[in-house]
């Protein structure tokens, strides 16, 4: 069984940084791309950052030059590392993988962790 398990997420005033990591768990043969989504009340998930296994990014526009993703291969880890937070960056925050396990290949998700951006 494949776990993703999320951490970070928290209450921060604006203007201000916050780190989410997450890391994958079980039988994994490999992983490919990895990302962060993010879903606020009442909108669709969007998707926040991507970044492949060989380290090539991909951003929301409204993120870039303050949203930093970054991987650690030899942890089976993602971090999205933010800054220069603002109220509308306020959202449950899921990770994302496409992972081989065991001969199969699956789409795994997050359990999610809120970030609060507010004074």
């Amino acid at each position: 069984q494949v776990q993703l398990v999320e951490s970070g997420g928290g209450l921060v005033q604006p203007g201000g940084s916050l780190r989410l990591s997450c890391a994958a768990s079980g039988r994994i043969s490999s992983i490919n791309a990895m990302g962060w989504y993010r879903q606020a009340p009442g909108k669709q998930r969007e998707l926040v950052a991507t970044i492949t296994s060989d380290g090539r990014t991909n951003y929301l526009g409204s993120v870039k030059g303050r949203f930093t993703i970054s991987r650690d291969n030899t942890k089976n880890t993602v971090y999205l590392q933010m800054s220069s937070l603002k109220p509308e960056d306020t959202a449950v925050y899921y990770c994302n993988a496409g992972i081989l396990s065991l001969d199969l290949y699956g789409n795994y998700w997050g359990q999610g962790t809120q970030v609060t951006v507010s004074s």
